[in-house]
């Protein structure tokens, strides 16, 4: 799993640096603005997971700079601030805050809210990445970048024959007419004379097979073509 980027953000650097201590024991990388101008500058140089924002800033406030950081993006926000009434709470998450803790907070709870949140907004992120990567022995298929690997080495595959080969070992042991092949990856009508699919499946095998050292695809005659697991 990547190093979190939390960005803290308030006027008051004993705070700032309180709150860094404790995140960076945890792991995270730490960036500080002091007031909301500063936010928004940093925001759009660094690449941020996750803002720990206070309210009561100069320049732009917190609850103005979470509505802007709104307009175009989806960072999690947890929002502190001196106020503590409900108003302050409602208001503060209505703005686009995703978690609000008054001061003074225990910094332990500030964290494990922090983790919270990450987890939260990225794990299932994660999860899914992973479920769309295929491994079959030294080759790795990823569906969400279109990339072949085979013991990290690139593959470079055409649009058509990464579909192919997503295919195939998507469902490994499987045959696979070429009809079906066709049907599947061009979504036209297959015809007996078209070997639009023998050749793609040609050009895989040469692109593949001379990393792998073995042959991958494997032809079921009269059948049509299969990935053992």
């Amino acid at each position: 799993m990547a190093m979190r980027h939390i960005l803290i953000v308030d006027d008051d650097k004993e705070i700032v640096q309180l709150i860094a201590i404790y995140l960076q024991n945890e792991g995270y990388k730490i960036s500080r603005a002091f007031n909301g101008e500063e936010a928004l500058t940093l925001f759009e140089k660094e690449k941020i997971d996750l803002i720990v924002l206070d309210v009561m800033m100069p320049k732009i406030d917190g609850m103005e700079v979470c509505r802007i950081l709104r307009e175009k993006n989806h960072v999690p926000i947890l929002m502190i601030s001196a106020k503590t009434e409900d108003i302050d709470k409602i208001t503060g998450l209505m703005s686009g805050a995703d978690d609000y803790l008054s001061k003074p907070f225990n910094p332990l709870e500030l964290v494990a809210r922090v983790k919270t949140l990450i987890r939260r907004t990225y794990l299932y992120q994660e999860e899914r990445l992973e479920d769309e990567i295929i491994k079959v022995g030294s080759l790795e298929v990823n569906k969400t970048f279109h990339t072949a690997k085979v013991s990290r080495h690139s593959i470079p595959l055409t649009s058509k024959e990464f579909a192919i080969l997503y295919i195939m070992v998507s469902n490994l042991g499987r045959v696979f007419s070429s009809e079906e092949i066709f049907e599947l990856v061009w979504k036209e009508t297959y015809y007996s004379s078209n070997n639009t699919v023998m050749v793609h499946i040609s050009n895989l095998r040469e692109k593949l097979e001379k990393d792998l050292g073995y042959k991958l695809i494997k032809t079921i005659w009269g059948v049509g073509y299969k990935i053992d697991g």
